[in-house]
Order: C-alpha cells, then sequence, then structure tokens
C-alpha cells in the first residue's frame, strides 16, 4: 500500500514508524516530512495547507490511504477533498473538525448537551469584554476563538493579565482572525489529563492516557510551550476516573455531533481537568496530540492501520484496540530559547540503533548533514515496565543525541511519581 500522512512534526514522525509496523505498508510519503524523518519516509515539499497540491499528488501517486495529521489541513477541509478524489482518509471533516476549529463552537456544544466543562461567557466585542471582567472571578483564562498553533489560552492571575490578553486577542490581533471572538472561562484546578480516542462516530475506543509538561522550566516554570515532554499512562487517570468520564464526557461527545450533523471519525483528544466536582473538559482537538501522540503510539499493540482503517469504515466496535501495560516517557529536546528567539542550522547526530525510539520535529538536510531547523527539535521516547525506568531510558537517549544550544527539561514525569497510590 501507498501511504501518505499530511504534517511534518515529531507526531506524524511517530505516525509513520509505527504505520511502517504493518507489512502491507510499502512507500509512506510525508507532506512535507522534515529532514529527520527522510529515513522512514520519502518528504515531498508539499505545504500541509496546500489541499489542491496534497489532492494532485495524492492521485498521482495512486496512494491508498491518507492520513491528515495537523489542525490546520483539517479544519480547513483536507479530508473533505481527498475524499472527494477517491482517496480514504484518517481524520474528520471540517464540519467534525471544528471541535477544535472555533472554541466558541465547543463550549456551546458541551452547555447544549450537559457536558461538563467550566462555566464561560464568549465575545466579539472587546469593550463587552474588558467590562465583564471588572467582575469576573480571578484568576480567570482567556481563550482565542481560532486556531493559534496552541498558544492562544492565557490564564491571568490579576484583572490586568486578563485585559492584556484580551486587548492582545481583539485588538493587536496576535492571532490574526482567531482572536475576533474569545472565551473568557472559569479557572479550573486539579490534575490534567490527556486522552486520545479512536473513533469511527460511533463507537470510541480510547488509547492510554497521558500527562503532557506545557512550561519551558523545571518545576513548570517559564513560558508556555507546545509540550517539553510527556508520559503515559498519567497516574491520576484511574479506571473510576476513566469510565466516568466515558459515560459523561467522550459518549456525550460523539453523540452530541451527529446530533448536529457533525459525525467525528479519527482521533477525538480530550484535554481534561479532574477537579474536585469531577472530571472536566478543558479543550478538544481534532486530532493526535503532539507530543501525546508520541508516547501513546509507542503504547499501543494493535497495529495503527487497522485500527485507522476502522475509523473509516465504521468498523471500530469489530476492531480491537488494545494497550500495552507498560509505561512511555518522552523528553523534548528544544534549541535554547524556544519558545521565544533561538539558532538554528546546528548539526545533529542521532546515532543509528536508537533512531526509531527518536521523534524528529524541527530538522533539515542541507548539504547532506541533518541540521537543527525549528524550536523543537526532537522527541526521545522509552517504553519500560514501571515509570521510574521509562523516564530513566529516556534520558539515557537524550544524553546520546547532540546539536549545539541543546535544551530539555531535567523533570519529565516527576510530577507524576509524585501522584498518590491508585
Amino acid at each position: 500500500m501507498n501511504i501518505m500522512v499530511v504534517g511534518s512534526g515529531g507526531r506524524e514522525h511517530a505516525i509513520i514508524i509505527k504505520l511502517k509496523e504493518n507489512p502491507a505498508v510499502g512507500t509512506i510519503y510525508a507532506l512535507p516530512g522534515n529532514g529527520g524523518m527522510a529515513g522512514d519516509a520519502v518528504c515531498v515539499p508539499i505545504g500541509a495547507k496546500d489541499i489542491p497540491a496534497i489532492v494532485d499528488f495524492a492521485k498521482e501517486k495512486k496512494i491508498d490511504y491518507a492520513v491528515v495529521a495537523p489542525d490546520d489541513p483539517l479544519v480547513l477541509g483536507c479530508v473533505d477533498a481527498l475524499e472527494a478524489a477517491g482517496i480514504p482518509c484518517f481524520g474528520p471533516r471540517a464540519n467534525a473538525a471544528i471541535i477544535e476549529g472555533s472554541k466558541v463552537f465547543s463550549k456551546n456544544l458541551m452547555k447544549k448537551y450537559g457536558i461538563p466543562t467550566a462555566r464561560y461567557e464568549t465575545f466579539d466585542d472587546m469593550e463587552a469584554a474588558l467590562r465583564y471582567l471588572e467582575t469576573a472571578p480571578i484568576p480567570t483564562v482567556v481563550k482565542a476563538d481560532g486556531l493559534a498553533l496552541g498558544k492562544g489560552v492565557v490564564i491571568a492571575q490579576t484583572r490586568q493579565e486578563a485585559c492584556d490578553a484580551v486587548v492582545s486577542m481583539m485588538k493587536d490581533k496576535k492571532f490574526g482572525a482567531s482572536g475576533d471572538r474569545i472565551v473568557i472561562e472559569e479557572f479550573l484546578e486539579g490534575p490534567e489529563v490527556s486522552v486520545l480516542a479512536f473513533t469511527d462516530g460511533v463507537t470510541l475506543k480510547p488509547m492510554v492516557s497521558s500527562m503532557d509538561h506545557k512550561r519551558a522550566g523545571d518545576g513548570d516554570t517559564g513560558l508556555n510551550t507546545g509540550g517539553m515532554g510527556t508520559v503515559a499512562p498519567n497516574p491520576y487517570y484511574t479506571e473510576d476516573i476513566a469510565a466516568t468520564c466515558m459515560e459523561t464526557i467522550f459518549l456525550p461527545t460523539i453523540k452530541a455531533m451527529n446530533a448536529e450533523g457533525r459525525t467525528f471519525k479519527g482521533c477525538l483528544y480530550f484535554g481534561l481537568m479532574l477537579t474536585k466536582d469531577g472530571p472536566k473538559v478543558i479543550e478538544y482537538n481534532c486530532r493526535f496530540g503532539d507530543p501525546e501522540t508520541q508516547v501513546v503510539l509507542p503504547l499501543l499493540e494493535s497495529d495503527l492501520l487497522t485500527v485507522m482503517q476502522a475509523t473509516t469504515n465504521g468498523t471500530l466496535a469489530e476492531t480491537e484496540v488494545k494497550n500495552h501495560p507498560g509505561c512511555a516517557c518522552c523528553v523534548i529536546m528544544a534549541s535554547r530559547g524556544y519558545p521565544a528567539s533561538y539558532e538554528k542550522g546546528f548539526p545533529l547526530t542521532i546515532p543509528e540503533d536508537i533512531r526509531s525510539q527518536v521523534y524528529v520535529a524541527g530538522a533539515a538536510i542541507r548539504d547532506g548533514q541533518l541540521v537543527t531547523n525549528g524550536g523543537r527539535v526532537l522527541g526521545c521516547t522509552a517504553v519500560a515496565d514501571t515509570l521510574p525506568e521509562a523516564v530513566k531510558k529516556a534520558y539515557g537517549l537524550v544524553e546520546r543525541v547532540s546539536f549545539q544550544n541543546a535544551y530539555w527539561r531535567h523533570d519529565i514525569g516527576a510530577r507524576a511519581l509524585r501522584a498518590p497510590e491508585g
């Protein structure tokens, strides 16, 4: 089979490596991919948002199955366009991808169908938002409505911070049109959990839970990033909580989307907060998370391509989704200065014997040499029977990868290891 994966990051590299386990998979094309995954896929310089070129390429190469991984092309209708050209796809159509594409839509969906989430108000007028903040409880959370590379959320600890966030989004257009509408919502407290689930629009089967580490610095200090590392499973996500989430959040979300005529097929990401009042939804993503994918896919025992095709074909109920009983840890190696300004173009060395455990996100090949080409450069992932072992092995991988100005957190997994038993 000829497979096409749309995207260029560590998430896409993890997907490609997992797809390669199926003996029926022949050539995998990555559009556009990156230099670090060139040994696992044929990288094609077509941008992930260039939907007409993606469709033309898929037809030319007679692609048997396509995986659209990032949020932008999903929201823009890449799956719709490929399906119209006769190419079966993994991922939701645009009318379902709106669950991530518009925070106003997703919050209103949860309110309408009684899915637990933070209390909120929506605004398309800046002055009205600022007036609301005069009496709103503090801390509060300000979110841009549309896609913002995972950075359109401000947790404001003071009223001034909240007002500054509103002005930045709505007047200064920090996130472009994504900030034309905003959500101001209640600040929730409790452990955060990410759960990624396969769904064919009727059946939903979760992968193992995970815990992300968003802040740039040790001890959860510094700026918010796209993610500095992950561990799985998340020790706060017990079997009882999982059962509650399935009953009150996961299946109700699938049913709500169907009721709205927006059947969701693909991977639905649930960002959850385990509050004293029970689990609540912080956000939905319409695709695999990054870097959560880098720990959940290594713990997936079932064949990824088979499961993906079942979401497309509506046969997920008869398809096994089995997760490995062990643990995984991914440590992101970034360019020093990320997520602000950083240098790139430094030679990058990854020993051959660990390449299958290193998911490359920001690298290019220049004059035959692999060099850094992004803020988050790569993720080193290890699997073991226990979390302490997985963490130790992941940091052992980090020590074997080298590039100038490399930076990583030293406490990935520490919070999980402090979790109370059971």
